[in-house]
């Protein structure tokens, strides 16, 4: 396995990555957009937990589905069943990363790209869930 073969990779791994985030987070900014198109304020305690509650919901949706890309690739590749894969993604994505399962050793430099990309990606869900928090706790 080459160099330049297992970089392809990588590339085509974190950039689809990237497009399924920013794709989800489009589509959530534009529905909180539709949702906050009046007055911000004039909503009720409990509309604004349940918007917030709504966006969680829809990050966490697509910080799996994210997970689920990397272990399809894995899934395919180097482990033997879905649930390895599935869970070996989990681990690394979330940098848990516990060790039970592991890569063949052409492949091992994925897991911790995988974990640099979930604690950016999450680190992205979370400046747009302050953010949202932030626009519906603001003064008037």
């Amino acid at each position: 396995m080459s160099f330049l073969h297992q970089a392809a990779t990588a590339v085509l791994l974190v950039s689809l990555t990237l497009c399924l985030q920013y794709a989800g987070l489009a589509a959530l900014i534009a529905r909180v957009k539709r949702t906050l198109a009046g007055d911000v304020h004039n909503l009720r305690a409990f509309q604004a937990a349940a918007l917030v509650i709504r966006s969680t919901i829809a990050v966490i949706a697509l910080h799996g589905l994210q997970i689920l890309l990397w272990a399809t690739w894995y899934r395919a590749i180097c482990l033997p069943s879905w649930e390895p894969a599935f869970y070996y993604s989990s681990a690394s994505y979330s940098t848990v990363g516990f060790g039970d399962v592991v890569l063949p050793s052409e492949w091992r430099f994925l897991g911790p790209l995988e974990g640099i990309i979930g604690v950016l990606m999450c680190g992205i869900t979370v400046s747009l869930l302050f953010a949202l928090v932030t626009r519906l706790v603001g003064d008037k």
